[in-house]
């Protein structure tokens, strides 16, 4: 099984290495540290070009931690927001320089004291990773807490692997927020995203009816991920899924971060979950509810289902490009610009 769907594309670069101007007390350049790994970090929140390719000690894993020698990271919309500073209130106990990245893919090198006996060196891995300082997926060896780690699902390459558990586990925390029964209608916004596309298969797994949007070109690939009902995406798509469900929708999982847009979507009493760190006011009784991935990095069962999921075909793995770590500006710029299918992946390997 290997994820990808018709049109996806896949692609292989020949690994790259730029070097660049030393800051100080991190090396860059010829001149490495004696036991040293490459990083991508920044040392000021800002723009892509703050993306620099820097030298740091090899991290040493603790008790009940693992290292991974990553071989793949996915580039996610959060790691953006991380780069221009949208969490530096909630990270002033973490100082530079920061390296982003929430998912990677890779080889167990390294277990600590007390790590969980499920994981072993040498063993195919992905994590969820919540970076604080220099603690991100952008990079060579990350040293995460076993919890946060289950094996890469099987018949997956390590660019396929890394796009799993944020979005996934993201939208998996959407849909229990919500907590629908079988049968019931949920309506999933920006359904053509990682994030949303995930949902809504998820959402068919658990025996929901799935009402999503889509642009005019991506009508297809929503439908393949299981929805039952596509609708045009924009400004008016709450007025669209009333055509469908005139009395609303019980739950929406906005994954487009339309907000007060998409409240209409949903019926008297109901619930919206968002991504974005939304909180309302919606009005009509309606509960809105952020969620936020880091909230089950240490929920192993969750994370492993997912991987299961994966593995069984329930979650399609979509990868839009690969790139060299060294790119990793060039990466975000791409991200910023919109339009992708699929999540981009550096490659460290």
């Amino acid at each position: 099984m290997t994820g990808r769907r018709p049109g996806d594309t896949l692609s292989r670069p020949t690994p790259s290495l730029r070097f660049l101007p030393p800051l100080p007390g991190i090396v860059s350049g010829p001149a490495r540290l004696p036991h040293a790994m490459k990083a991508i970090a920044s040392t000021t929140h800002g723009g892509p070009d703050v993306l620099r390719e820097l030298d740091f000690p090899t991290p040493e894993a603790g008790p009940g931690e693992v290292r991974i020698r990553v071989h793949a990271a996915a580039v996610n919309p959060t790691d953006a927001l991380l780069r221009a500073g949208a969490y530096a209130a909630r990270t002033t106990d973490a100082p530079p320089p920061y390296v982003p990245g929430m998912d990677a893919a890779g080889v167990i090198d390294q277990l600590g004291p007390g790590a969980d006996g499920r994981l072993s060196v040498g063993q195919r891995v992905v994590a969820l990773v919540v970076p604080t300082g220099p603690r991100g997926a952008y990079a060579e060896q990350i040293v995460v807490p076993a919890e946060s780690v289950v094996p890469a699902p099987a018949g997956t390459d390590h660019a396929e692997a890394s796009t799993l558990l944020m979005n996934a586990a993201t939208a998996r925390l959407a849909l229990d927020t919500l907590a629908l029964p079988k049968g019931a209608t949920v309506a999933v916004t920006g359904a053509a995203g990682a994030v949303g596309g995930y949902a809504v298969e998820l959402a068919k797994a658990d025996g929901l009816t799935v009402v999503a949007d889509a642009a005019p070109h991506d009508r297809d690939l929503v439908r393949g991920f299981g929805a039952d009902h596509v609708v045009d995406r924009g400004a008016d798509v709450a007025a669209r899924v009333r055509e469908l469900a005139p009395d609303g929708v019980p739950g929406l999982v906005d994954g487009s971060d339309q907000r007060e847009e998409a409240v209409p979507a949903v019926a008297d009493g109901g619930a919206l979950v968002a991504l974005r760190g939304w909180q309302g006011p919606a009005g009509r009784g309606v509960t809105v509810t952020p969620v936020f991935v880091a909230s089950v990095r240490g929920d192993t069962a969750l994370l492993d289902t997912l991987r299961l999921q994966a593995e069984e075909g329930v979650l399609s793995l979509r990868v839009a490009k690969v790139l060299p770590a060294s790119d990793a500006a060039e990466a975000h710029r791409l991200l910023e610009a919109g339009g992708l299918r699929g999540r981009l992946v550096l490659d460290f390997s």
